[in-house]
């Protein structure tokens, strides 16, 4: 993920990150069927959906926990 983007992510609320979430997973779980059947040109978006989705989820963890 850019610099950019990220730093952007950093800043959402947690609505936000919630619909980025849902977001990423459908696009990942969508990839992930694509590939089963025909292989994708390029297999690291599927891996870079992967770290997303963690990064998101890691920000949402903490901003329970800082509640």
């Amino acid at each position: 993920m850019k610099q950019k983007n990220w730093q952007e992510i950093k800043n959402m609320s947690s609505a936000e990150l919630n619909a980025k979430l849902n977001e990423f997973e459908d696009k990942y779980y969508k990839l992930k069927f694509r590939n089963s059947t025909v292989p994708v040109k390029n297999p690291l978006e599927i891996r870079e959906l992967r770290k997303n989705i963690a990064r998101v989820k890691t920000l949402l963890a903490q901003a329970e926990k800082g509640k």
